[in-house]
Formats: C-alpha cells, structure tokens, sequence
C-alpha cells in the first residue's frame, strides 16, 4: 500500500521578504506568513493526517504549531527536514553575495549540484539528506499519511526525486510560501507526484503569496 507524503512549505518569513538567504539561520514569520499558515492549516484539516513531522528550524516550528492547534495533532521536529546550509551565504541578499564573495558566487550559480559552498552543503547533500528522511518514514508509516513541514529547497528534492528531474536542468516550477504538495511512495520506495503548489486555501482566504525564484 502507498504511503503519502502531504508537504508544505512555512509561511513568509521577515527574510523572504527582503530576499535574504537563510538556510540554517532563522527568521520568524511576517504577520501575512502567520496567516497564510493558519488558512493552510484549515486546507489541511479534512486530510486525515496520520503522523506530523517538521524541520526543527524555526519558521517551520513556527508553521508546524500553528498547524497542531489547528487539526489538533502533535509534531515530531526532525533536523533532517532542514533547508540547505548555505554556509557563508546564509544572511545575504543573492547582490551582496556576489560582492562580497563573487568567486564563491560563481561557483553556487554554476549549476554543480554537488558544489559545497564554504561553510555549508551541496544540493546534493540536502537531496540525500531529506529524501533518505522521508524514504525512512514511508517504511515506518507504511500506508498512513503522513505530513511534512518543510522549505522550499527541500520540496525541489522531492520534486527532483518524484519525476526523475536531473539536478543540472534549469528549475522550471514554482515554490510557493505555504503550498501544499501530495506525492505518494511504494513499498517499493517508487515515487509518484499527486498534487504541486497547491494554494487554493490561500486564494480562497483572499492572501496574496510570492513565487521563490
């Protein structure tokens, strides 16, 4: 029987606003990130979830509680689930990236899934990191539902896994504050994409969301 996996992304933080990089650094949500949680979280409600995890960083713990109280259901924070470490870009506006450190910002941009940025991870390693995570789980919880709370590059891994998507192709897909996205895994860990950038309980709230690209 397949397992799904329901993953969302946290709402807007302080730092998505003003297009700083944040990976395992923080910031808390902005008041439209509180509600954009909160009408996802009323989306999530006639899902049936059967286990609830979340990246241990604090957006997305901010997102998971808003989350519990909602469809009353307790989350586990597991470190794995966490955005990339973007080492010494973590901090940055992509601009002031490319003054301060334009080598080191040649080679993030070079599409080389397993460059390491000084400092932190490789695409390659949060892939790993995440996917193996959730492979996990999908045995564990074998034919449940079970729901993720995550980042934005961590919902490209599951894309890239899902569809087979090679880590050197130009992204063509939208990552959206508080999506919610559906994929399903066998027994036989194969992965299936159900549903991608699901914003309908955003939209039916009347808030307005921002494509991280």
């Amino acid at each position: 029987m397949d397992t799904t996996i329901i993953a969302v992304r946290h709402g807007e933080t302080e730092w998505n606003k003003i297009a700083k990089q944040q990976g395992h650094l923080d910031s808390c949500l902005t008041e439209l990130g509180i509600r954009q949680a909160q009408a996802m979280a009323n989306g999530l409600k006639k899902l049936a979830i059967d286990h609830f995890y979340s990246s241990d960083l604090g957006r997305a713990l901010q997102t998971a509680s808003i989350i519990s109280e909602t469809i009353n259901k307790k989350y586990v924070p597991d470190s794995r689930l966490r955005e990339r470490n973007l080492g010494i870009l973590q901090g940055l506006t992509k601009i002031e990236f490319s003054e301060k450190y334009p080598e080191d910002s040649k080679k993030f941009y070079g599409n080389n899934p397993d460059y390491r940025i000084p400092g932190g991870e490789s695409e390659h390693d949060r892939y790993m990191r995440c996917v193996s995570c959730i492979e996990e789980l999908s045995k564990k919880y074998s034919g449940k539902k079970i729901l993720i709370v995550a980042h934005g590059g961590v919902l490209a891994s599951f894309l890239h896994k899902a569809l087979e998507i090679p880590f050197t192709s130009k992204r063509n897909f939208s990552l959206f504050n508080a999506s919610i996205n559906v994929f399903s895994i066998s027994e036989n860990s194969e992965w299936k994409l159900e549903t991608w950038g699901d914003v309908s309980q955003l939209l039916s709230d009347g808030l307005v969301f921002l494509d991280d690209n």
